[in-house]
């Protein structure tokens, strides 16, 4: 399941029907409601915070806390569930400030618990795209596993798309899907959308005006430690759907953050400081992540999870006063990050968002002053090698990326 893919060079083309498209919560109640009125119960969205014993630090996939009942527990509310996770992913984070990527966002799930199976779950996948959300049939290409040195290509993914004409792609590491190198795994089958202005061509692989928005998971295998594989003791389908990628597609927009979603913060920003569009897309990405975080009982720390945090906020102040060292979050509308509170039906007050924000700002700035001291000395007055990074970081606990915003270019000694 894809947080996000290579921009794409022209605006996605919307759905075909009449009328305005879909707000970020039509799309939600379209989705849900669908695999309501096919039996499946909805269940509450978990914290970003994974409980202990889980080696994860956040919640990274709508999967991620139903891997038990993937793996065959009975789950109390049944065989058939549907949900919107909100999920973070530091994997991309060099990536955001271009177009797709996000670090906090939410997936659209719907998982079968040893019911159903491929092809009914691709066949309602079809159904709800083109019927639901009104995506022509001929927009749609679909990637299916196929095989490896363990495994032969998945023949009964390849079968529904047929009987649903829509032309299927083999591939390989793509259409595998894991939480990790051990625990449940399965062949997947993922559906993409046409985004160009000229009819379809191609395939997702040599176009990347084909954008993903939803994964098939066939859950089918354990994997162990030793990278063997064996059956699951019940089979189940495991669907993801990135929320933002979603309504991206249906709104016709060419990025995330032009969606509805974001229009407070891309609307507001502006007005507070001056940036541009990669720069804007950062900060408004990194405060309304540092909120959810910090809106599920995080603070910021030296490692773990309040690391991830802290290097949110700090990589949205680098950004600031890289142009203007005068620049605060203290500018920052509490309506914003209420806004983004009450979206992910998170209680934590606006102003102790706010606090931790001004708190963190404060920190970071003491400790520019004692970095810019620090390397104002005859020993760091040429270029910096990795014995002068080790020694900075492990003596006085500035990091690599501060140094380097205090010396943009350093050059290693040769």
């Amino acid at each position: 399941m894809v947080n996000a893919s290579k921009p794409h060079p022209h605006p996605p083309t919307p759905p075909s029907p009449a009328g305005p498209p879909p707000t970020t919560r039509q799309a939600v109640d379209t989705f849900t409601g669908f695999f309501r009125e096919r039996g499946h119960r909805p269940v509450p969205g978990a914290s970003l915070v994974r409980p202990p014993g889980d080696p994860v630090l956040f919640t990274t996939s709508g999967m991620h806390p139903l891997t038990p009942y993937l793996e065959g527990r009975p789950h109390p509310l049944g065989r058939r569930l549907v949900g919107v996770q909100r999920c973070l992913r530091t994997t991309d984070l060099e990536e955001v400030g271009d177009l797709t990527h996000l670090t906090v966002f939410e997936m659209l799930g719907s998982w079968s618990l040893g019911d159903y199976g491929t092809r009914q779950s691709l066949r309602w996948g079809h159904e709800l795209l083109v019927g639901g959300f009104g995506i022509e049939p001929g927009r749609l290409h679909a990637t299916v596993f196929g095989g490896d040195d363990q495994l032969g290509p998945d023949t009964e993914s390849l079968a529904a798309w047929h009987e649903l004409g829509v032309p299927v792609e083999f591939t390989r590491e793509d259409n595998w899907w894991s939480n990790g190198p051990t625990g449940p795994c399965g062949p997947d089958s993922e559906i993409f959308v046409w985004t160009g202005d000229v009819p379809p061509h191609g395939t997702p692989g040599s176009d990347d005006r084909w954008v993903e928005v939803w994964n098939h998971v066939m859950m089918r295998y354990h994997r162990s430690e030793d990278g063997s594989l064996r059956p699951l003791p019940q089979r189940g389908v495991d669907t993801g759907m990135g929320l933002e990628r979603l309504v991206m597609v249906l709104q016709g927009r060419r990025s995330v953050f032009d969606i509805d979603l974001f229009e407070p913060w891309m609307r507001t920003l502006p007005e507070l400081w001056r940036l541009d569009g990669p720069q804007s897309r950062l900060v408004a990405d990194h405060l309304r992540s540092a909120a959810v975080v910090i809106g599920d009982g995080v603070l910021p720390a030296s490692n773990g999870r309040g690391y991830v945090l802290r290097r949110l906020v700090r990589r949205v102040l680098t950004t600031l006063w890289r142009d203007d060292p005068a620049r605060t979050l203290g500018d920052l509308p509490e309506s914003l990050v209420a806004g983004t509170l009450d979206h992910f039906g998170q209680q934590c007050p606006p102003a102790a968002v706010r606090e931790v924000l001004l708190d963190e700002e404060c920190r970071f700035a003491g400790m520019l002053d004692r970095g810019r001291r620090l390397l104002a000395r005859p020993r760091f007055s040429g270029p910096l090698d990795e014995e002068d990074y080790h020694y900075l970081h492990d003596t006085h606990g500035l990091p690599r990326e501060l140094i380097d915003l205090l010396r943009p270019e350093p050059v290693a000694r040769g």
